[in-house]
């Protein structure tokens, strides 16, 4: 696995150490984690904005809300459940 160097300040690292203590993993599995997390959080809020900016628009949104119903449709397509 390749790998760099970052440099953090001692607060960051001093939070780092003491997460990996805790969860008996390593500091850049720690810090892997925190990155995964803060990526959800991003996109999470990115789609939020981008819902917001859909409902802006109330011709857009009711097209949005048009697709929904039809794509509702498809629930009830015959299969059984334990199938």
């Amino acid at each position: 696995m390749q790998s760099t160097t970052v440099r953090l300040n001692l607060e960051a690292h001093a939070i780092l150490q003491e997460l990996a203590a805790e969860e008996h993993e390593s500091l850049s599995a720690i810090l892997q984690k925190a990155l995964d997390d803060y990526r959800r959080r991003v996109f999470l809020r990115k789609v939020g904005e981008a819902y917001a900016t859909l409902r802006s628009d109330s011709s857009v949104w009711k097209e949005e809300l048009s697709e929904r119903e039809s794509w509702d449709s498809t629930i009830e397509d015959g299969l059984d459940e334990d199938e």
